[in-house]
C-alpha cells in the first residue's frame, strides 16, 4: 500500500488509543478545572461551570473515580481543582490521596458552585471560571476532550485559539480512512509498528473487564450475561465488554485505552476480539491484526459521526469488534464489510442518553449485532442496498450513518437533554 496511507494509519492508532481513567467527559472537566486552578494561583472563593447539553448528558450520572463515590459536574470540577495534575491530561486525577478525597467533600460544602447550561456550536463544550480572593481565571475546552481554546487571568487573555475543532489540528488526516485500505493495512502492517499500542490496549482493557466481572459494579450486566446465558464464546465476548463498562461507569479507578475519545468505545472495540482470540487459541500476531481492523473501522465510522451525538458510540465500536472477530475467523475483505453493513442495519437506532450504568447493556447489544452480522454473512444472508439506510457500497452506508447522526439526530439530542434535565 502507499507509504502515506501506511504512515497515517499507524499514526491514527497512536493518536486515538491513549489511556484515560474514568469516563472521558467528567475527566475532561477535571482537566479543564485543574488547568484553571493552575492559572488562578489564588485562594478560591467560588466557581462557575458552563457546559453544553452533551456535557450535562454525559457527566450527570457517572461516578468520578478517586472521589469515594462523588457523582456529576460539580464533583468532576472539584476533583480537578483539589487533586488534579494537569500534565497527566486524561489521567489528571489518577493519583489522589485519602486527604484529598476528604478535601473534595469539604470544598463542595464550603465553596459556592454554579452550573450554567451554554449554547454552543459544539456538542463538547465546557468552561470553568474560578473566582479567587484577588484574581479570577477562566479556561474553556471545546470540540474534543483536551482542546483548550481559551485561557485568561483577570483581564489578561493568556491564550485564545478561537478554533472549535472536532479533533486536534495536529492529528493526521482521517479522510484517508476507508475499509479497503484498513483491511490491506491490517494484513500487511509490520507488527513492531503497532505492537506496543495494541498490547497496552489488551492489558488495560482486559484488566478492568476482569474487575467488572469480579466485583459489584453498576448493574452487573457482564455477570448477568454469563449467569443467564452461559459460557458460550459469543456470550463471553459481550460479557467482557459490558463488564468493563460496568466498572468504569461506576467509578473504577483503573485506566482504559480509549477509542475516538471514549473508554466505552475503546473497550467495546477491543475486548470481544481479545476474548475470541483467547478462547480459540489465536496467535498473538493475528490478534494484533484483528485489533487493527476493529479499532480502525470504529474510528472510520466515528469520524463521520463526531465525538458526541445522539447516536450511541457503542454501536460503532460493537460493529468494529464484529469486523475484528470476522477477521479472526478467517474472513476476507468481503466478509468484513458485509459484517459491518449487516451490524449497522441492526442497531443503528440506539440513542445516547448519557454515560451511566446502562451503557454496558447497550454495549452488549452492539457487540451482539456485530457478531450476528458476521454469522449472517457466512450463512449466505445479508441486508442489501435499499434496506432502510443501508446503501450499495460499504463506504456509502458508513456515510449514511454519519449523516443520520450529525444531521438527522440533532433534534433528538436536544430532546434527550431536555428529558434528562427534567428528571
Amino acid at each position: 500500500m502507499k507509504q502515506e496511507i501506511y504512515d497515517t494509519y499507524v499514526q491514527i492508532l497512536k493518536e486515538e488509543l491513549v489511556p484515560a481513567m474514568g469516563c472521558t467527559e467528567p475527566i475532561a472537566l477535571a482537566y479543564c478545572a485543574s488547568r484553571c486552578k493552575d492559572v488562578l494561583d489564588d485562594e478560591i472563593v467560588s466557581v462557575d461551570i458552563y457546559v453544553s447539553g452533551n456535557i450535562i448528558k454525559n457527566v450527570k450520572s457517572v461516578i468520578v473515580p478517586n472521589t469515594d463515590g462523588l457523582k456529576g459536574i460539580e464533583a468532576s470540577v472539584v476533583a480537578g481543582i483539589v487533586a488534579g495534575k494537569t500534565s497527566k491530561i486524561l489521567e489528571v486525577i489518577a493519583d489522589v490521596t485519602k486527604q484529598q478525597k476528604q478535601d473534595m467533600r469539604k470544598f463542595m460544602k464550603s465553596i459556592p458552585m454554579k452550573v450554567i447550561p451554554m449554547e454552543s456550536e459544539s456538542a463538547l463544550d465546557m468552561c470553568v471560571h474560578i473566582f479567587g480572593k484577588n484574581h479570577q481565571a477562566k479556561v474553556r475546552i471545546a470540540g474534543f476532550h483536551t482542546n483548550i481554546i481559551y485561557i485568561s487571568r483577570d483581564d489578561e487573555v493568556i491564550y485564545h485559539s478561537g478554533v472549535i475543532a472536532s479533533q486536534d489540528s495536529s492529528f493526521t488526516d482521517r479522510s484517508l480512512l476507508n475499509m479497503e485500505d484498513i483491511y490491506e493495512f491490517a494484513m500487511n502492517v509490520c507488527i513492531q509498528d503497532v505492537q506496543e499500542i495494541l498490547q497496552r490496549q489488551i492489558d488495560c482493557n482486559l484488566a478492568i473487564a476482569r474487575e467488572g466481572l469480579k466485583g459489584n459494579w453498576g448493574a452487573n450486566i457482564g455477570s448477568v450475561l454469563l449467569t443467564a446465558y452461559g459460557n458460550d464464546i459469543k456470550v463471553k465476548a459481550k460479557a467482557y465488554a459490558a463488564a468493563g463498562s460496568d466498572a468504569r461507569m461506576s467509578g473504577c479507578e483503573m485506566p482504559v485505552i480509549i477509542n475516538s475519545g471514549s473508554g466505552n468505545q475503546g473497550m467495546t472495540a477491543s475486548l470481544p476480539v481479545i476474548v475470541y482470540a483467547m478462547e480459540e487459541n489465536i496467535t498473538q500476531e493475528q490478534l494484533y491484526r484483528a485489533l487493527v481492523i476493529s479499532n480502525l473501522s470504529t474510528i472510520h465510522q466515528k469520524t463521520g459521526i463526531g465525538r458526541l451525538s445522539a447516536y450511541c458510540g457503542a454501536v460503532s465500536a460493537g460493529i468494529g469488534a464484529g469486523c475484528g472477530i470476522a477477521f479472526l475467523k478467517g474472513g476476507d475483505y468481503k466478509t468484513i464489510i458485509h459484517t459491518l453493513v449487516n451490524g449497522l442495519a441492526i442497531v443503528s437506532g440506539i440513542v445516547c442518553d448519557g454515560a451511566k450504568p446502562s451503557c454496558a447493556a447497550k454495549i452488549a447489544s452492539s457487540v451482539d449485532a456485530g457478531i450476528l452480522g458476521y454469522y449472517m454473512y457466512i450463512n449466505g444472508c445479508e441486508f442489501k442496498g435499499g434496506d432502510g439506510i443501508v446503501c450499495k457500497g460499504v463506504e456509502n452506508t458508513i456515510r449514511n450513518i454519519g449523516r443520520l447522526s450529525r444531521e438527522g439526530m440533532k433534534e433528538t439530542d436536544k430532546e434527550i437533554i431536555k428529558i434528562m434535565a427534567d428528571l
